[in-house]
């Protein structure tokens, strides 16, 4: 099968969270099962491919009243061809990947280009757009090209990676991008009086997935649907829940090369030590017998710290450690910044992000926090088990369905007394330290790798083309 998937962000060339290690990741294990897979992504000013090689000089993009001429230039990455878009005007700017106040304009204009790339330089029997960047591509494609030769055949699914952001504009951006009636109205792309990309994604590919089949159900749900739970609804019958995979070969403790030492469900030693050197990093209390949580998050809504803030004065009574590597809301990042200043001997921590750190956390940490309001699919409960690190997590979407009882600890409620509990739980199973071996090492057993997760997507494919 050839393959077209177009994104806003791929790892490693752009990354800004968990839409750039996916497709980082599953191109190439769509790849290995023998598929063809090119990637469309834009060529922001920060991507670094030394290596490409330009494949076309002169792209004409057409986006309603904009017209632009881009070049593409390809990298090849584990079997993948990653075709950049090299258009300065619109990807070429100083300041960060998203929040520009023409992002309508950019990401449509990708679509365009994605779909020039497949009628001249890819040709593929799938096209796979991921998140509301790339949601005009199915509507593009079945009606503006409809009867495009080069494109007979073709089919569209969409990725939701996550719901909350969903390319809503104001309906005057609809003249501006050369959409008209055909496409902007109440069973189209029209949102609440908005223009939505999301929408128009969900719409018009032939198939649309999401991230872990969780998150499928709860999506159609006012709580977790953020206003399109009832277009979700009415598509249920191509909505499909597929769940991430994760990349051993980048997160696994017998080969990371951040660790201090590494370790395995073979011969656990290296855990401690692993512990004991991140105790030592953020110069807390050499203390290995008492239970250490770690917490690597953007601070956002979604994540929960209201409920962690609700608990604070409880937690810092129990025999406990906390290391928290993170950024974003003022907050948050004020309040761990606080608790670090006020207890340096139970709390430490990094406002900001560090790779490296990153994993010595998975690796050091006896248990990992996560209890988020929703959470799609989430990476870091993934990473947590392999590192023999025990999730601590809210029962929703992803996190429901990759951690159970036997590995972690779960709560349903969203209130800090719940928190509390699922915790408090946890410093009570870590007092006995063979049952902890016995859970932490069913954890490490667990399989997560994209290999069965690309297998789904494959089958997905082929029902996608029989339709």
């Amino acid at each position: 099968m050839k393959i077209l998937m177009v994104a806003s962000e791929a790892a490693p060339y752009a990354k800004t969270g968990g839409l750039g290690d996916v497709m980082g990741s599953l191109p190439a294990a769509l790849a290995a099962l023998g598929d063809e897979v090119a990637v469309v992504i834009p060529k922001y000013r920060t991507v670094s491919a030394p290596d490409s090689r330009r494949i076309w000089d002169d792209l004409t993009v057409q986006a309603g009243t904009h017209r632009y001429s881009a070049a593409i230039d390809e990298v090849v990455l584990n079997r993948v061809r990653y075709l950049l878009v090299d258009c300065p005007a619109l990807y070429g700017r100083p300041g960060g990947i998203y929040g520009h106040v023409d992002d309508h304009v950019r990401y449509a204009a990708l679509n365009h280009a994605a779909l020039g790339i497949a009628r001249l330089i890819f040709r593929p029997n799938i096209v796979h757009a991921h998140d509301w960047q790339t949601g005009l591509l199915a509507p593009f494609l079945r009606v503006n090209f409809a009867g495009d030769p080069a494109l007979l055949g073709t089919r569209c699914v969409f990725t939701i990676h996550n719901l909350g952001y969903q390319g809503n504009f104001h309906a005057g951006v609809a003249t501006e991008l050369g959409i008209g009636p055909t496409l902007y109205h109440p069973a189209g792309l029209e949102f609440w009086s908005q223009i939505s990309f999301m929408k128009a994604g969900i719409v018009w590919a032939d198939a649309v997935t999401t991230v872990s089949p969780t998150y499928a159900r709860e999506i159609q749900t006012p709580e977790f649907g953020f206003g399109m739970d009832g277009v979700l609804r009415a598509h249920a019958g191509k909505l499909t829940g597929i769940l991430n995979g994760v990349d051993y070969s980048i997160w696994n403790p017998e080969t990371d090369p951040f660790l201090p030492a590494h370790f395995s469900a073979a011969d656990l030693s290296g855990k401690l030590a692993s512990k004991r050197a991140l105790l030592e990093e953020m110069s807390l209390p050499d203390l290995p017998s008492r239970p250490l949580i770690g917490i690597i998050s953007r601070f956002a809504e979604q994540k929960g710290f209201d409920l962690v803030a609700g608990i604070v004065p409880w937690l810092m009574t129990q025999d406990v450690a906390l290391v928290v590597l993170g950024s974003g809301d003022t907050h948050t990042e004020t309040m761990f910044r606080a608790l670090a200043a006020t207890h340096p001997d139970k709390v430490a921590a990094f406002i900001g992000y560090n790779d490296g750190l990153a994993h010595r956390i998975e690796a050091g940490a006896d248990m990992f926090l996560m209890p988020s309001r929703y959470e799609p699919c989430g990476l870091n409960q993934i990473y947590s088990l392999r590192y023999g690190t025990s999730p601590i997590v809210r029962a929703t979407g992803g996190l429901d369905d990759t951690v159970d009882r036997s590995t972690g600890f779960k709560f349903r409620d969203y209130t800090p007394a719940a928190l509390q509990g699922a915790i408090s739980d946890a410093l009570t199973a870590f007092r006995s330290q063979e049952n902890w071996t016995q859970r932490i090492l069913r954890g490490m057993n667990r399989d997560f790798s994209w290999n069965a997760s690309a297998r789904a997507y494959r089958k997905l494919y082929a029902v996608a083309q029989a339709v």
